[in-house]
């Protein structure tokens, strides 16, 4: 391609980068990068027809190393050896709260050991919000943005087997009824890890822009008594962003469906919303030699319950949509002989579209009231949502990807599909942009796919997670806090 000068010059930039064309003679050796200055007045001197493409190749050579240096602190070596420089902390935290569960909303132990290691990082945590959840502000050396890091800290109501040496052997009142705890699910491990972010944030405060929020939240898991206000609701409604609202919350979990190394991702509709129903169903206590004298409300809670099934698979366009609906509990009677008045059924219903979960939530209401009065009994349906969908704010996940295939690896960040579990993180998104990831939990080697899930007894964290999980959200909060 020609021009009114003649023909153009192209020069590969590589070579321009490694000499320079003085005013006289041959080419001369110059580093447009680590001599920036000395090479701009070099090149004025040039001939006319060197002096655009070597100022070009300043441009295109220098930079991407500026852009490097401009923000060393989440330079990604640099985040591996801050994340690194924290981790035997981070394991043995882990297994102190592992092997010392706490129950939603009793959480005591566990929120004194947080505030004790935030004040040794010089802040000032407040304490007992929502019963007993932890929030503490580190305010960075420079102007900049204001984020929240989130971490749940309850156990659940599941017996650990012996094996672990650091294994639970705690046990509770959960509900009326004595229970093992256990931290089936990983909020021990969630707490350790924004322990480790904390500490790695509070090392390099002076050069830290912006304000960073640590909310260790209570009763994830639900509330001691079913319906009662909990969780992240609960700090919100007691005004946890009242004086410090973020600009974006972050928030991960460690999960058995992937392997240590591996990051899951989703944009949307990441996890369902959860609902806890019951349905009491009442009869007319009889013998049980004699069943048409009474009605009996355990048959009609069996039919409800069974075509609740058809409900779903018949009347709900779960194409467009996953819809779950679980019993979990089926409680009547006390003797074997005698057909009681009432029967109760609880569960779980799981939707990711608000209007789906209304019409489901309807129909299962009029199943229930026309079996039950087919049958001369009466049935009452009481809903209470303990999360809505988690819903991952579209443009801040566009912004935290890189960070995240920085931390890990691109191969190693996956598109997660929907996924019905819940998460009442959820409630802080709704309230800002929010951006939850999954953190890989199963060994490197074993099947993930086979691997017992999060909420079983025999759920097993590879403690290679917990590197992960810091190095990812340091590298978030770090990119994020620094500027796109």
């Amino acid at each position: 391609m020609g021009g009114p000068s003649g023909p153009m010059l192209l020069f590969p930039v590589a070579a321009i980068g490694a000499q320079s064309v003085g005013p006289e003679g041959p080419p001369t050796t110059a580093d447009p990068v680590a001599e920036p200055i000395s090479f701009i007045r070099r090149s004025f001197a040039m001939p006319p027809r060197f002096r655009l493409p070597a100022l070009l190749a300043l441009g295109l050579a220098a930079a991407p190393a500026f852009a490097q240096n401009a923000n060393p602190a989440a330079d990604s070596a640099a985040v591996a050896q801050a994340a690194q420089s924290v981790q035997s902390r981070v394991v043995a935290w882990r297994r102190d709260i592992h092997q010392h569960p706490e129950l939603g909303q009793h959480e005591t132990r566990t929120a004194q050991l947080i505030a004790d290691q935030l004040r040794k990082l010089g802040l000032q945590p407040r304490t007992g919000i929502a019963h007993t959840g932890v929030v503490a502000v580190l305010k960075g050396g420079k102007p900049g943005p204001r984020i929240a890091i989130r971490a749940d800290m309850d156990a659940l109501p599941v017996t650990e087997p012996a094996g672990l040496p650091f294994a639970s052997k705690v046990t509770a009142d959960y509900r009326g009824q004595p229970v093992g705890v256990m931290h089936a699910c990983g909020h021990d491990a969630h707490v350790a890890i924004l322990l480790g972010v904390a500490t790695a944030l509070a090392a390099q405060k002076d050069q830290l822009p912006g304000e960073v929020m640590f909310v260790f939240q209570p009763a994830e898991e639900g509330p001691p008594t079913a319906g009662e206000p909990f969780g992240a609701k609960l700090m919100l409604d007691q005004g946890v962003f009242k004086d410090f609202k973020p600009e974006a919350v972050f928030g991960l979990h460690v999960w058995a469906g992937l392997n240590v190394g591996q990051i899951g991702y989703r944009s949307g509709p990441m996890l369902a919303s959860a609902d806890e129903w019951s349905l009491t169903v009442r009869g007319k206590q009889t013998h049980g030699s004699r069943p048409w004298d009474g009605v009996d409300p355990i048959t009609v809670g069996a039919q409800i319950l069974l075509a609740s099934q058809s409900l779903i698979a018949r009347q709900v366009n779960i194409a467009a949509t996953p819809v779950v609906l679980t019993a979990g509990q089926f409680n009547s009677g006390v003797r074997f002989n005698i057909i009681p008045d009432e029967a109760k059924l609880v569960g779980t219903l799981r939707t990711f579209d608000p209007a789906v979960r209304e019409d489901v939530i309807a129909r299962l209401r009029r199943t229930a009231d026309d079996y039950a009065h087919a049958a001369g009994a009466s049935a009452e349906l009481a809903v209470v949502n303990n999360a809505p969908a988690t819903i991952n704010d579209a443009a801040l996940t566009r912004r935290v990807l890189p960070s995240l295939r920085r931390a890990a690896g691109e191969a190693n960040v996956v598109e997660s599909g929907l996924v019905t579990v819940a998460e009442d993180f959820s409630q802080f998104a709704n309230t800002v942009p929010g951006f939850y990831f999954f953190v890989g939990s199963t060994a490197k080697g074993s099947d993930a796919a086979k691997a017992p899930i999060n909420h079983s007894p025999n759920f097993m964290l590879d403690e290679g997670s917990l590197d992960v999980g810091t190095k990812a959200m340091l590298q978030v909060a770090l990119d994020y806090l620094h500027g796109p």
